[in-house]
């Protein structure tokens, strides 16, 4: 089956209104930009975007955040975005922190049918605030709810047709287990090639989890944060 869509533009025009959408990446590292910057210029609005990071001030998710198209983030680490803060602090956007190993879980949790899971990160904080408690051999955990989408946008170095996608280095993180949580997953590749050039044993998203694929253009390749000396 050919998943092949023609451009980010035809892919974000699925996304309703309201969706909720998972966006890989960690830090600046393996964000799907074309299906961002797409879905910045289509205007779609009130969405709630599941993300380790809530992007940096105009670039990524920071875009969506000036033009008020999210209405909710669930993330871990926020720090690089004084947009963000600004709206957090003013109460202008819902804001839900999971600690980053609990936010990967759930994910994962998602898609692998678990109904949830416990775990000790977080007790006795603000993060175990209505959630059940459990004394489990001598030690006390939380209870997390799995994360599911309608929409996961996922970016890989190499892709085939059949949507079999193969991740390089820390573009690996949230990726590969976004693609497995969400209704419909769309990925973007630097790589597009056709069915049997991936060896089987290097895919690690299987095409099953994937229902659009397309060839990105013009990666950024940001540093986060540039440390320079002199002498």
């Amino acid at each position: 089956m050919n998943k092949v869509i023609a451009s980010a533009a035809e892919a974000v025009a699925l996304v309703p209104d309201g969706a909720t959408i998972m966006m890989g990446g960690f830090g600046v590292c393996g964000l799907p930009e074309n299906l961002i910057d797409a879905l910045h210029d289509r205007g779609t609005r009130d969405l709630i975007i599941i993300s380790n990071n809530a992007g940096l001030d105009g670039f990524g998710i920071g875009r969506m955040l000036v033009t008020r198209q999210v209405r909710k983030m669930i993330s871990s680490y926020v720090g690089e975005n004084k947009e963000f803060e600004r709206q957090f602090l003013k109460g202008e956007l819902e804001v839900e922190l999971v600690p980053q190993g609990t936010l990967a879980e759930r994910i994962r949790a998602g898609g692998a049918g678990i109904g949830g899971f416990f775990t000790p990160t977080g007790y006795g904080t603000l993060v175990a605030e209505g959630k059940e408690t459990r004394i489990i051999d001598g030690k006390p955990y939380v209870l997390e709810a799995p994360l599911h989408a309608d929409f996961a946008f996922v970016r890989a170095w190499k892709g085939d047709r059949d949507g079999n996608l193969v991740y390089r280095k820390t573009a690996r993180s949230f990726n590969p287990i976004m693609a497995t949580a969400a209704r419909v997953t769309i990925a973007e590749v630097e790589n597009l090639v056709e069915p049997g050039e991936i060896d089987p044993d290097h895919v690690i998203t299987p095409g099953i989890f994937v229902q659009h694929i397309l060839k990105g253009e013009k990666y950024e390749r940001r540093i986060e944060k540039r440390t320079t000396r002199t002498g």
